[in-house]
């Protein structure tokens, strides 16, 4: 199996950190984002990882190959030209993943302890075409799901904006953990090209494909998106 780590992004909420170096570089602990996230993958045996690259892209495939990966065999998404965004991210990298093949992605500044290999049992028990972590945690943005975690539409608490896909009389709104579970048919379903967003891929799909949340509510997990947050990361990751 192999995964993706989003790494693209310009990181402009963790300066200035970043007006020098990538997100993926910056250090917690003794220990970049990037690694962390390489390390986390293999602890579930998945040594085949992509990374896109465009802020400081030569930093991050410098330390790759100073660090040899870190001991996972890490291949490069350019995006250099252009940044794409999740969705756009994803689908650039197509050729780079084993058709056929399910695979996991997941953001170079979510840090987390979810347990893959119970989100894949989840996965292979309910055959969806996507599955993602979510917790019960307080956020702006939420997911929303019905009575069997299905992904119905989306909120935002803080703009009141909010897009229902498919109607149920009781949502429950829950937090995306940013890390994803795909088969690979999503591909062949995608329905943008350029630059987008994966939630407008889950979106634009949810009224005809089964998408669902995984709640892991309880583990450990934080958006490393400023640089106060480093701290914390530090309080909760070795």
């Amino acid at each position: 199996m192999k995964a993706m780590i989003f790494s693209a992004g310009l990181g402009t909420r963790f300066k200035p950190w970043t007006e020098r170096h990538p997100k993926a570089l910056a250090p917690v602990r003794d220990k970049s984002l990037l690694q962390r996230n390489i390390e986390y993958l293999r602890q579930y045996g998945i040594k085949d990882v992509i990374v896109n690259v465009h802020h400081f892209a030569n930093q991050v495939t410098d330390a790759v190959k100073k660090n040899k990966g870190w001991g996972s065999n890490v291949i490069i998404s350019d995006e250099t030209n252009e940044l794409l965004d999740t969705g756009g991210g994803l689908l650039k990298a197509r050729e780079l993943f084993t058709p056929g093949e399910r695979f996991i992605t997941c953001n170079v500044d979510i840090l987390t302890d979810l347990d893959l290999n119970k989100l894949l049992a989840f996965h292979d028990e309910n055959k969806p075409l996507v599955s993602f972590g979510v917790t019960g945690r307080k956020t702006s943005r939420y997911f929303l799901f019905d009575q069997n975690n299905r992904l119905c539409g989306w909120r935002n608490t803080k703009t009141g904006e909010e897009r229902i896909e498919l109607a149920c009389d009781v949502l429950t709104q829950k937090a995306y953990s940013c890390v994803v579970v795909f088969e690979y048919d999503i591909f062949k379903l995608i329905p943008f090209a350029g630059k987008f967003s994966l939630v407008d891929v889950y979106l634009g799909l949810a009224r005809d494909h089964l998408i669902l949340g995984y709640d892991h509510s309880g583990d450990r997990l934080i958006d490393v998106g400023k640089p106060d947050s480093v701290a914390v990361a530090e309080s909760l990751f070795d």
